[in-house]
Formats: C-alpha cells, sequence, structure tokens
C-alpha cells in the first residue's frame, strides 16, 4: 500500500451503512459514532453526513449517549461538501502562528491531506516549539475549522516530518505543483489545459525560498514547477491562493 493511501485511511468522514433520506432519524453506532466522537460533537450540534450511496446529508444530533448518537436528518445537499479529486497540502513548516491559519484555511478549502515539512530554509519543529507550543493542537484545529465549516470530511495532518519523507508521501500522487517564486509558467494557466486528476500534490515552500537542490529533488520525483505571479507572496498566502485557484479552475468554489 502507498504511504498516500494509507494516510487517506486517516481522514475522518461519518459514513452510515444504509440510504438515507430526508426527514428521518438516524442512529450512529459503532464505526460512525467513533468517528462522530473524533469531532468531539455535543447535543443540538448540525453535522454532515454521507450515506452509502456517496450523498451528504446535514442532521442534527438530537440525543448522544454513551454508545450511539441519534440524528435527525433534515437536509440532502444538492452540491457535495468534499472535492471529486484528492489534494494533499505539502507545506514548509512556517513561523510563529502561520501553520495554524494554513490548517485552519486549508481545511476550509477542502483539503483532505496536510503535510508540514522542514525544507532547507524553514525553521525546524524543535525550535519553534520551543518559543510556541502548539503541534500538538494541529488535528484539534482541523476538526473545529471542519465543523465551522460543516464539511463532511475531517483532514489528516501528518506528523511533521523531511523534505524526502514528504518527497515519498507525493511520490503516487497523480499530479504534483511545486510553487516556486519567479516562475513564469503560472498555476492557472496549466489548470484551464488539464482535466481534474484524482489526487494532486500542492507543495508550497518556506519564507526564504527553496535551495535550487530541493527544487531539482521535486522534479525528480515528478513535481512541475509554476508560478502565482509576480509578487512575492508570504508562504501561507501562497497556499491558500492555490488551493483556491485549484477549485476555481477544477469546482469546487
Amino acid at each position: 500500500m502507498s504511504q498516500s493511501k494509507e494516510l487517506r485511511s486517516q481522514i475522518q468522514q461519518i459514513v452510515c451503512p444504509r440510504e438515507l433520506t430526508e426527514g428521518t432519524e438516524v442512529c450512529l453506532e459503532g464505526n460512525p459514532f467513533s468517528t462522530l466522537l473524533f469531532r468531539k460533537p455535543h447535543q443540538g450540534e448540525i453535522i454532515t453526513l454521507t450515506d452509502v450511496s456517496g450523498k451528504e446529508f446535514r442532521g442534527r444530533i438530537v440525543k448522544l449517549i454513551q454508545d450511539r448518537a441519534h440524528v435527525y436528518v433534515f437536509e440532502e445537499l444538492r452540491d457535495l461538501t468534499e472535492l471529486p479529486y484528492d489534494i494533499f497540502l505539502f507545506q514548509a513548516l512556517p513561523e510563529k502562528e502561520r501553520m495554524e491559519l494554513i490548517i485552519q484555511k486549508g481545511t476550509e478549502l477542502g483539503v483532505k491531506v496536510i503535510v508540514p515539512f522542514k525544507s532547507n530554509h524553514s525553521i525546524s519543529l524543535k525550535v519553534r516549539e520551543s518559543r510556541q507550543p502548539k503541534a500538538h493542537r494541529w488535528q484539534y484545529i482541523a476538526v473545529k475549522a471542519t465543523k465551522q465549516c460543516r464539511r463532511a470530511c475531517v483532514p489528516y495532518i501528518v506528523p511533521y516530518c523531511s523534505f524526502e519523507q514528504a518527497l515519498d508521501i507525493a511520490r503516487s500522487l497523480e499530479l504534483k505543483i511545486l510553487l516556486l517564486e519567479n516562475e513564469k509558467n503560472r498555476l492557472s494557466s496549466l489548470l484551464k489545459s488539464l482535466p481534474p486528476p484524482r489526487s494532486v500534490a500542492l507543495m508550497v515552500g518556506p519564507e526564504g525560498g527553496w535551495d535550487e537542490e530541493e527544487v531539482e529533488r521535486g522534479k525528480a520525483v515528478g513535481f512541475i514547477t509554476l508560478g502565482l505571479g509576480e509578487r512575492i507572496l508570504r508562504t501561507e498566502t501562497a497556499a491558500i491562493a492555490a488551493c483556491a485557484i485549484l477549485q476555481y479552475e477544477w469546482g469546487g468554489l
């Protein structure tokens, strides 16, 4: 099994083992209930759940007890909250609270997996945590953002890793994009000429920029370099803008 497939299995999605209809009540037990608990739910909360046919519904938790939850299904969603392609966001670890912002906004923009990694010019997790110990909250931030935007899936936040490990994760993904300053080939131009892939790796560099060696290593595993224009964007701006551009061109916004 590829690393990317293993990571997909970590994505939390409430799937009911039968077809759902509006105006009915469903009891979540077993795995669907465990998945619900991952979101730290409360009675009266509105959630998004999926049935066996892949349709998405909105429901309200009417009863929450020790081993099950009763949910009143009140709406079938005309458009799915989840994208028909998987976005894996590879983010060189930024300083201060920018990683938390990227996780929050990436979740709202439909990212399925977020991979924080160490590049040559990025801060290390050890140094960042000595100043602001927040990495332990990354998955919880994704949960909160999922609840806020009512997505069906909670993205998986991969444990901080090396650049080489990030490349290994990306290796089996269909389209691999590395954002590069001063690159004349634009992300938006490429997307207009391509149909949506099944999966896309979007790699965003650090505030200090990429080393040439890192760019070449990325190309060696299939990454193509693309730019976002003549302005120099902060790393968190680049990540958010690129995710939005993907969905503007391929659907999702």
